[in-house]
């Protein structure tokens, strides 16, 4: 049986994923911590640890994760460049799923947009529509960003010189090779993807919509058994899903 600490446990995930682990025979929750909980003695109790906190706490969970040695599944979003690379330097030494997104579908999603751009190539125009709940913090969402970087990456670009984060105002024609990147916020939204591409004559659209948090949970429980006896790295839902 698995040792599970959950952090974030009193967030909107952190209740989905402690809901399912409960029904998991493979699963025994050994912990539930939130703010102002001692994560350091949390870990030390754990076979394998999730977060779904905010993104400022996960540089503290990832140092407690490798002091401790147990692995870790990073499920917060919304860090900068400099943040992800003092947790990246945090976690040597342990295994670490960390994924924008834990559902199964926009994994494969991930996948199919990677294949359909290599396909359809530089004459179609790519845009991102990502719509989420109102009360999300960070925008546009991680999984949005990882689909903007799978089509920069199939440019051979960096995404920064290619990004556009929405348009206002006079702002000329749209350039060749920019990607359009679009947050809408609004109601109860669980999450909702569109990936655009559009030329002359034709359009195709890639879409994933979700209804529950817990296609997001199921994916970061099968990612805490995946990680088990996994060599020290870090890997992401494409790993865990067998996509690479």
């Amino acid at each position: 049986m698995i040792k599970l600490i959950v952090n974030g446990s009193k967030g909107r995930m952190g209740q989905a994923i402690i809901a399912l682990a409960k029904q998991d025979a493979d699963f025994q929750l050994a912990g539930e911590v939130d703010l102002a909980d001692d994560i350091h003695a949390a870990a030390a109790k754990a076979d394998v640890i999730i977060d779904f906190s905010l993104h400022d706490a996960t540089l503290g969970v990832a140092q407690a994760a490798a002091k401790n040695k147990k692995p870790l599944v990073i499920g917060a979003t919304g860090h900068t460049a400099d943040a992800k690379k003092a947790v990246a330097a945090a976690v040597r030494g342990i295994p670490v799923v960390w994924a924008a997104n834990y559902s199964t579908g926009v994994n494969t999603l991930f996948y199919i947009t990677r294949k359909v751009a290599e396909i359809l190539g530089p004459g179609f125009d790519q845009e991102i529509v990502e719509m989420h709940h109102r009360l999300k913090q960070d925008a546009p969402s991680g999984t949005a960003e990882r689909l903007a970087q799978i089509l920069a990456e199939v440019k051979q670009k960096q995404l920064a010189e290619l990004a556009r984060h929405g348009r206002h105002g006079i702002v000329g024609e749209r350039t060749r090779d920019e990607i359009g990147i679009h947050a809408v916020r609004g109601g109860d939204v669980v999450g909702d993807h569109t990936v655009i591409f559009a030329a002359p004559g034709e359009r195709v659209e890639l879409a994933h919509k979700a209804s529950s948090r817990e296609t997001f949970a199921r994916g970061s429980l099968r990612a805490a058994k995946w990680l088990i006896g996994k060599p020290a790295g870090l890997y992401d839902m494409q790993n865990v899903l067998g996509l690479k």
